[in-house]
């Protein structure tokens, strides 16, 4: 029985753990060839290519920092190489400090800036030509619902850098719409992650539950939770969807507006 994506080849970015960890062992699990990008984690990002392997599955680990464009470029020569093309690219690499718009520290901020935007753009600028040649491609951006408002305190710079990608998510799919390409984005609420406990401080039980009781779900989400839409997303199953922001957060309840 063939897998949702099977054939294809995804590049996962900051795939060594967390939701991107969740992501390239799903892509895997459906038939997808994954390059697991990583950029201190290299144990971390092994340890997933050697599960996926195990499992019967093609992996290879793939080392840059996203706000570096050569090095970027030069991590998707080498997956050209191995695998020869790159059709699902799901841009999940990011960084949070914490801040308000009179404490945010500047060269902070400009770091998240470099990781969660620009690498957004070096990664496109990498694959995209190639999808562009064939026609076909699938473009999953891993924004937050910060991006969209939500009232949780010190997240302004971060909230704006994930803003910004839902920005670039719809003028990507302007872009490269007409050459087959869809581009779409997802935007996690409260996800159990190394990035949720430096955020909250804490990972206690008492805190988990305080979190979740902010989603009408009553629970926080788990990786796969967004992993499984990230699998729609990235199969032929979305095909006609583009330029779009889901959010998978249980249904937040703390937004700051709740006009369009």
């Amino acid at each position: 029985m063939s897998g949702r994506v099977d054939g294809k080849v995804a590049l996962v970015t900051g795939g060594s753990r967390g939701i991107g960890r969740a992501v390239s062992l799903m892509l895997a699990r459906e038939g997808a060839a994954v390059i697991v990008n990583y950029t201190r984690q290299e144990a971390a990002a092994a340890e997933v290519v050697d599960l996926i392997r195990a499992r019967g599955g093609r992996a290879i680990a793939g080392r840059a920092d996203v706000s570096d464009r050569a090095a970027v470029q030069a991590m998707v020569d080498a997956a050209l190489e191995e695998f020869g093309r790159i059709d699902i690219l799901v841009n999940n690499a990011g960084i949070l400090s914490r801040g308000t718009t009179l404490t945010m520290d500047e060269a902070a901020f400009d770091r998240m800036v470099a990781v969660n935007v620009k690498g957004v753009v070096h990664t496109v600028q990498a694959v995209a030509p190639g999808m562009m040649a064939r026609h076909y491609g699938k473009i999953v951006n891993i924004s937050s619902l910060a991006g969209l408002g939500t009232a949780v305190p010190e997240t302004t710079p971060y909230a704006t850098t994930k803003a910004a990608v839902i920005g670039l998510t719809k003028r990507q799919a302007f872009e490269f719409g007409p050459a087959g390409i869809t581009v779409n984005a997802i935007c996690p609420g409260f996800v159990a992650t190394e990035m949720l406990a430096s955020l909250e401080r804490h990972d206690d039980e008492a805190r988990l539950r305080a979190l979740a009781a902010k989603a009408v779900l009553g629970r926080v989400g788990t990786p796969d939770d967004i992993a499984a839409v990230v699998l729609f997303l990235a199969s032929d199953e979305s095909s006609f969807m583009t330029a779009q922001i889901l959010t998978v957060d249980g249904g937040r309840t703390d937004f700051l507006t709740a006009s369009a």
